[in-house]
């Protein structure tokens, strides 16, 4: 009488469907924390205006300063870059400074790099 309660075994769940179960719950105990840790501090009205006051600290402060400084480091960057063309160009030899940066290409495609890049694929699309 007792075999009449047993399940088949293709239909008791495999190790894998069961690690796959926990792992699911797992993210979402992870999730609802995450929501519980977001949510949280808006239950009082003080921490509120603590947003309300870093949000205007971040108008004022924050965000003014960014731009500069991004372009600060958007030129440094292009400095470094154009500094060393420069001296691959002078440890080179050469006299023909267009073969290291051409100011006449196109949206900045006259490094070198760029150029020797361009004519490789220029070279595999006209194969013949």
């Amino acid at each position: 009488s007792s075999d009449l309660f047993l399940l088949p075994t293709s239909l008791l769940p495999s190790s894998r469907t069961t690690s796959l179960v926990t792992m699911a719950a797992s993210v979402g105990e992870i999730v609802v924390l995450c929501h519980k840790f977001i949510t949280a501090p808006q239950l009082k009205s003080s921490s509120f205006a603590n947003v309300i006051k870093l949000g205007t600290f971040c108008r004022t402060v924050v965000w003014p300063c960014l731009p500069p400084l991004l372009m600060y480091q958007y030129i440094r960057a292009k400095d470094e870059d154009m500094y060393a063309t420069e001296v691959l160009y002078y440890k080179s030899g050469s006299r023909d400074a267009k073969a290291f940066y051409d100011n006449s290409r196109l949206n900045g495609s006259g490094h070198w790099r760029l150029q020797q890049d361009m004519e490789t694929i220029r070279a595999a699309a006209n194969a013949e």
